[in-house]
């Protein structure tokens, strides 16, 4: 009886089932298993797929039962293999890391879960010919496809320019030249040049500054 109170249950996807006896931290567990990960059970009742996995150092407590979950793989060909190692490595925070995941950090379009699926906009803009900005609320989800899809950030930030283009119904930023009449003469108008920086909210600023 005082055996079993001082034993931790594991299970495995598959439903086999693990009793360890405590203490033992989650490190001595996943030793034997490569890519897996220690759920708290009570953690994946609370929060589904956003559930945090243990640290390597925590230790696994008596009487509870814990998930023992093998993290999923992502294809990755050589170019996105070298995409990703040309960007320059973070500490990483506890948690599940994916390619995706480091890239977020870098660009820091990323400091908390979005489970929301819905986007909005809101846009604010000065007079013409002025300085404009946009920001722009995401899914982290669809930040994680942009940043998989696109060879480099520039190519992340024009994405995000045409995703704001579409939802304001082909308006808003415009990366090229648009051409103006004064007095029976044309001319061309300025062109805006536009960079992106994200907030702790997961909101992207769009900064555009008259050429």
């Amino acid at each position: 009886m005082g055996g079993r109170r001082k034993k931790a249950k594991v299970m495995k996807i598959n439903g086999e089932t693990m009793k360890l006896k405590t203490p033992i931290e989650a490190s001595e567990l996943i030793k034997d298993y490569p890519d897996h990960v220690v759920l708290d059970s009570d953690a994946v009742k609370h929060f589904g797929v956003r559930a945090k996995p243990l640290e390597p150092q925590q230790h696994l407590q008596p009487n509870k039962t814990y998930f023992l979950v093998q993290l999923p793989k992502f294809p990755e060909d050589d170019h996105h293999q070298e995409n990703l190692n040309r960007v320059p490595r973070r500490v990483k925070s506890g948690g599940i890391h994916m390619g995706a995941k480091d890239r977020l950090d870098l660009l820091m379009l990323s400091r908390r879960a979005v489970s929301d699926l819905s986007s909005s906009v809101s846009t604010t803009a000065t007079a013409a010919g002025g300085p404009m900005r946009v920001k722009m609320r995401l899914p982290k989800a669809q930040l994680e496809r942009l940043l998989e899809e696109s060879k480099d950030e520039a190519e992340v930030a024009e994405k995000i320019v045409d995703l704001y283009v579409e939802k304001s119904g082909g308006g808003g930023v415009n990366g090229g030249a648009a051409t103006t009449r004064h007095g029976g003469n044309y001319s061309k108008a300025r062109e805006k040049r536009v960079s992106f920086a994200a907030t702790n909210e997961e909101e992207i600023h769009l900064d555009g500054a008259s050429l």
